[in-house]
């Protein structure tokens, strides 16, 4: 994924109990390599599904970049981390984010997520509550809040028969056409927004040997849980953002999940005229909230 990196990044490895997980970071210019070591941290997590992969938050954390030491991990089995062929379950990823957090940083850390990962990044900052200092999310959501499912577009035994998953992820994800269009139909609100450029680091992280396994297990709902059953444990300072027309997961669905917990949930922004990722969208309006709330949080 190194070609849709912004200038003056590049990208470092770990070792996880799943595999190597591949981040970005600034290692080159226009960045002052000298002080790197000595900013606080800053973890940008992308959400799930076909394609997915640290380059959805690669026009946010440039603006961050003289600030903070970026980190934007690919998660296992996306993007150019390791692909282990698995049914991939929730533990799986509160496991190794908890064990990218414990190697590549002195906790607590600021996170900024997306989705389904950031309602997972919900669960971890309950059980770990020493790794973070705040949380700055966009769109949690457990994709089956309140027992109502959001996701699954797809029969289960479609999904489940043989050679038939693999032809669906085939033709939903490794095909640029199909890719445009799920970005312009389901992710974004504004079809014109979706560049050639995005159309091609989705299509990239698609195609990458045994992608299809962690896809295929987010497609089949294996991922999926009730955000309402945990966000009132959470004890971490949290700003939630929400894109206006997200589909899947609406902002009545959000406004409810932050009413669960006023006093951990600091505020809630809806983003007008967006989809579920406001941020990869219309990212000069995100980068202006983030760089709001990490200055009144410093």
């Amino acid at each position: 994924m190194l070609q849709f990196q912004p200038p003056g990044f590049g990208h470092k490895v770990i070792q996880t109990s799943l595999g190597v997980m591949v981040y970005y970071t600034q290692t080159h210019a226009p960045w002052l390599m000298t002080e790197i070591d000595n900013l606080p941290p800053l973890i940008f997590l992308h959400n799930f599904g076909g394609g997915a992969s640290a380059y959805e938050w690669s026009k946010i954390y440039p603006a961050f970049a003289t600030t903070h030491r970026i980190l934007a991990p690919d998660l296992i089995g996306w993007g150019e981390s390791a692909h282990p062929v698995r049914d991939y379950q929730i533990s799986d990823y509160l496991t190794t984010i908890a064990e990218f957090i414990r190697q590549t940083c002195r906790p607590p850390v600021r996170i900024v997520a997306s989705s389904l990962t950031a309602a997972l990044t919900i669960r971890l900052a309950i059980q770990y509550p020493f790794l973070f200092q705040s949380l700055l999310l966009v769109s949690p959501s457990g994709f089956d809040d309140f027992g109502q499912g959001a996701g699954r577009r797809i029969p289960l035994p479609i999904i489940n028969t043989p050679l038939l998953d693999s032809l669906i992820y085939a033709l939903g994800a490794e095909n640029g056409v199909a890719v445009r269009n799920f970005l312009q139909s389901f992710l974004f609100a504004k079809s014109q927004r979706v560049s050639k450029e995005m159309v091609e680091a989705y299509l990239f992280s698609a195609q990458q040997p045994n992608a299809k396994f962690a896809a295929l297990s987010f497609l089949r709902g294996d991922l999926y849980f009730d955000l309402s059953l945990y966000i009132q444990q959470l004890t971490i300072p949290t700003v939630i953002f929400w894109g206006e027309k997200a589909q899947f997961t609406s902002v009545k669905l959000g406004q409810r999940l932050a009413k669960l917990n006023e006093r951990a949930i600091r505020d809630f922004h809806v983003i007008p005229d967006t989809g579920i990722l406001p941020h990869l969208e219309m990212p000069e309006i995100a980068i202006a909230l983030l760089q709001r709330h990490i200055r009144m949080n410093q």
